[in-house]
């Protein structure tokens, strides 16, 4: 199973950067140019599971293979992209494809980083990207509209899509993107087809200054989070300066920079788990002498669909699964052991898996 999210942002909100760090790729300061970025760029992380560490040592094996998350750092938006400003063509072509969206939104005060619109107000910003991303769905929806207007006198599909398309329409004359309208499964299932931009799960990384670390952030930030409870988005706080920093350091002086900032651990992982959550992911593991392994699955899914993400053999010949939750396997020192304390389950094909869950599967080979 392949899911990505897309960052995006205005010029200079020291996107490239963050996406740097979280690929570790080459990183960069902010930029008093346009366009850090021209084509897409993309990035393959790992997600941070602790949990991956203790199973290691459980079962005595050196291969640990963590759970991974596509990052795909698009180009700059500017206002009128929607109408093929800049790179607004390229950009809305790149972002339909992502499964979710990090919006990097400029949260710090510098001098020296020449903001687009001559001052900082991340809100305005906000709303330049949106009210693009609404025009472009927009667009995309009226044309459905017309067609299932059409028929939906004598076509039930259409009759079922017309309401729904309508409220969304409405929406939008509103500046309201498809996420913040409380579409329910149903409804959101008959726009899925249109691959609308302001469906897609939304994060708002507020990029702010090292200075503001240790306070949570700044009223920006608070503007930003504010603003995210009325548009169905969600917020993070992280400093892409410190992160670049981070990224040139390794051993023990990464660890004492943290310390000396407070730090537990680095932005970027909190940002990989938090882009990890937005798409409604969890993990179960395999656990055995070859390896240690995080897969992910949409939460929510039973055992054979969990199965078929190691292999399509095992959805299409599943038999049962052997569970043991994580607290289960840890407690008692591994499968051996949670046979023996009763603990590991023979789940069938209701099973809904998860979060944490070591599964071992049994299927019929083709």
């Amino acid at each position: 199973m392949s899911l990505n999210c897309g960052i995006v942002g205005l010029p200079n909100v020291g996107k490239s950067t963050i996406f740097n760090a979280l690929t570790q790729t080459q990183a960069a300061a902010a930029a008093n140019y346009p366009f850090c970025t021209i084509e897409p760029n993309t990035g393959v992380v790992a997600v941070p599971d602790a949990r991956l560490w203790v199973l290691k040592d459980i079962v005595k094996t050196e291969r640990v293979i963590p759970a991974q998350l596509e990052i795909v750092d698009i180009a700059g938006l500017v206002r009128g992209a929607s109408k093929g400003e800049g790179r607004g063509n390229a950009f809305l072509s790149a972002i339909k494809h992502v499964d979710a969206v990090l919006h990097v939104v400029r949260c710090f005060d510098d001098p020296e980083v020449v903001h687009v619109d001559g001052r900082v107000d991340p809100v305005r910003d906000i709303e330049t990207i949106d009210l693009e991303l609404i025009l472009k769905d927009e667009e995309t929806l009226r044309h459905a509209w017309e067609r299932v207007r059409k028929r939906a006198a004598h076509d039930k599909e259409a009759a079922a899509r017309l309401p729904v398309y309508e409220r969304a329409l409405a929406g939008f004359a509103e500046a309201r993107p498809v996420r913040a309208l409380g579409l329910g499964a149903e409804e959101l299932a008959l726009l899925a087809d249109l691959h609308l931009i302001t469906a897609k799960p939304m994060l708002f990384v507020c990029n702010i200054g090292e200075g503001d670390i240790a306070s949570g952030g700044n009223q920006h930030s608070r503007a930003v989070e504010a603003h995210a409870q009325r548009v169905g988005a969600s917020t993070i706080l992280i400093s892409g300066k410190i992160e670049s920093e981070l990224a040139l350091l390794s051993g023990e002086e990464r660890q004492a920079f943290m310390r000396d900032l407070g730090l537990s651990e680095p932005g970027v992982d909190r940002l990989v788990r938090a882009g990890y959550a937005l798409l409604g992911l969890a993990t179960f593991f395999t656990a055995g002498e070859k390896e240690v392994r995080a897969w992910q699955f949409r939460k929510g899914w039973k055992a054979p669909r969990c199965a078929g993400v190691i292999h399509s053999d095992f959805e299409k010949g599943f038999i049962r699964a052997e569970v043991a939750s994580y607290a289960d396997f840890v407690a008692h020192r591994g499968e051996k052991g949670c046979r023996e304390a009763g603990v590991l389950r023979a789940e069938g094909k209701d099973y809904l898996v998860q979060d944490g869950d070591v599964c071992h599967f049994l299927f019929h080979k083709p």
